[in-house]
């Protein structure tokens, strides 16, 4: 699992995932479902074919094979937050 990360700068919270994704908001429950949004968009664009990646930047398998579990979550009507939050 990547880590995830807290930080506080001007009475925001920001939860980052990896440096691949995160969330903002004005508590941490804002910043957690902004993150969960933004996964499950990455999660379910990849399932879909619409996620392409660059050969000189390639993604890192421990982040492709997190969104792709997360996607067969979502797919089979489950809540990724207990996957992403453990």
């Amino acid at each position: 699992m990547p880590a995830l990360t807290i930080t506080e700068l001007g009475g925001r919270v920001r939860l980052s995932l990896g440096g691949f994704a995160h969330g903002e908001g004005s508590s941490l429950q804002e910043a957690a479902d902004e993150l969960v949004c933004r996964l499950l968009e990455l999660a379910l664009a990849l399932r879909s074919g619409g996620c392409t990646t660059s050969c000189e930047l390639p993604p890192e398998l421990e982040t492709m094979n997190l969104l792709h579990e997360l996607g067969e979550i979502a797919a089979a009507g489950g809540d990724i937050r207990s996957r992403v939050f453990a």
